[in-house]
């Protein structure tokens, strides 16, 4: 039972630290909404939307007021779209993404996420439709964003869907040339893509989910570090466990606060409230950010020897403070390192302290992905690939899910800035090491069969 009188203490505590609801978001089933033709399905499509999600905006505002929590993100997510494209072809699938964006411009919100394809086993011709569809899609939209998942614990990792994704990502890019290859920032490649999550741009509804329902992410980077900061201050000979301590307590005030907000919006829409999201997730203001956290504990340089360990204690500390906080924990759950969003992590790259190598061994250990890294546009397709493939690798071994949002910016070379505004962001374009050398490994296709650790039953 969550105690009113707790949480606004909790609020007290930690209103001038950055803390935040980051994302509300409504999902949709609109399985409901196909039919034989293209015009059908987007009147269908725009009417459930806009009646569903007509108080959205305000009721996240009047709650995050009235607790003294902004709500900074408010976001739809639908079931998977390639339901609704079974039968149609490209022109449909563009047809249906404007429909989503009107819908969500109606209804007031940020983004709109279910733009997807699950791809983990095979292509279906409707999966093709959207996948094909993504450059037109993603460059003629503002709210739309999409997800593809191309890998599962039990499945495998499909290298044909991967090989495609490296081709449509720079197509992408080309299409948003104007935005620096912004169309790409607003899709996501999985591997064990979650049902449940409120981020974007992977959130989308998954088939065991109830017909609508009130999930949230809960964001806290500043908070946390700022915790660690004061108990350094009072205390003296602290170890490592202590500090992880620190973290896990408050990540369980931050969760307490969170999942009140979430369930009282959930309430007053007169849906089912469906879980919080534990992530941290940083922003690009001052103080907000993981890395700075990761200073905190001590990495003076964030990409440095230890940089991995720390992470990983983080992470595991948010979840335990998480879960004992609330019975309701879903989505991704962990915490972030989407480099154009943190501007520490920006930084450490521009000074050649984080690599992309050392960027993808932190990943294995932390949620969720290559996240925001802005690559050079001459990026060969093969060698996104096999950037997409190593990721979805660590996310099939581990059990865990993985994501690469890679953003190849025309034009550019290793070092330039580039600034997607707003929470994307800014940061230099990363390098890329060995271009070009695991061009016939992805030629080889097919699909890279499952592990032995996927034969649990």
């Amino acid at each position: 039972m969550l105690r009113t009188d707790e949480i606004l203490s909790t609020i007290e505590m930690l209103h001038a630290e950055h803390l935040d609801v980051r994302a509300v978001t409504l999902s949709l089933n609109v399985d409901d909404c196909a039919a034989p033709s293209a015009d059908q399905v987007c009147r269908k499509l725009e009417n459930k939307i806009t009646t569903r999600a007509a108080r959205l905006v305000e009721v996240c505002n009047r709650v995050g007021a009235k607790y003294g929590i902004p709500v900074t993100n408010k976001r739809l997510a639908i079931s998977p779209v390639c339901t609704l494209l079974a039968g149609h072809g490209h022109a449909a699938a563009v047809h249906v993404a404007k429909a989503l964006d009107r819908a969500a411009s109606r209804c007031g919100v940020d983004f709109v996420g279910g733009f997807s394809a699950l791809v983990h086993k095979g292509i279906t011709p409707a999966d093709a439709v959207v996948i094909n569809s993504l450059p037109e899609v993603l460059s003629q939209t503002t709210k739309v964003c999409a997800s593809i998942n191309v890998a599962s614990r039990k499945a495998g990792i499909n290298m044909d869907a991967i090989h495609q994704m490296g081709h449509v990502l720079l197509k992408i890019a080309q299409a948003t040339a104007s935005q620096r290859g912004f169309g790409c920032a607003k899709l996501v490649v999985f591997a064990n893509i979650p049902e449940d999550n409120p981020f974007m741009a992977g959130a989308y509804m998954g088939a065991g989910e109830p017909e609508a329902t009130v999930n949230i992410g809960v964001s806290g980077p500043g908070v946390v570090c700022s915790a660690l900061k004061k108990r350094l201050a009072r205390e003296k000979n602290l170890t490592l466990g202590d500090l992880a301590e620190e973290i896990k307590i408050t990540s369980f005030r931050v969760t307490r606060a969170g999942e009140l907000i979430g369930r009282e919006v959930a309430a007053e829409l007169g849906v089912a409230f469906g879980i919080v999201d534990l992530s941290l997730a940083p922003t690009p203001t001052v103080g907000d950010s993981i890395g700075e956290i990761l200073k905190t504990l001590g990495i003076s340089r964030v990409g440095a020897p230890g940089s991995t360990a720390a992470i990983a204690m983080l992470n595991d500390a948010v979840k335990k403070g998480g879960l004992f906080a609330s019975s309701s924990v879903g989505g991704l759950s962990g915490a972030f390192i989407p480099v154009s969003e943190d501007a520490t992590l920006a930084e450490a790259v521009g000074a050649g302290h984080l690599v992309l190598e050392k960027i993808e061994a932190m990943t294995s250990v932390c949620s969720v992905g290559l996240d925001m890294i802005a690559i050079p546009g001459d990026t060969p397709p093969e060698t996104i690939a096999a950037i997409i493939a190593d990721e979805m690798a660590i996310g099939v071994i581990n059990d865990k899910t993985t994501a690469v949002r890679l953003i190849p910016v025309p034009g550019a070379k290793p070092g330039d800035y580039v600034d997607f505004g707003g929470l994307f962001g800014a940061a230099p374009v990363i390098e890329v090491r060995n271009a070009g050398a695991s061009d016939r490994f992805v030629h080889f296709g097919g699909r890279i069969p499952a592990p032995l650790q996927s034969l649990g039953n």
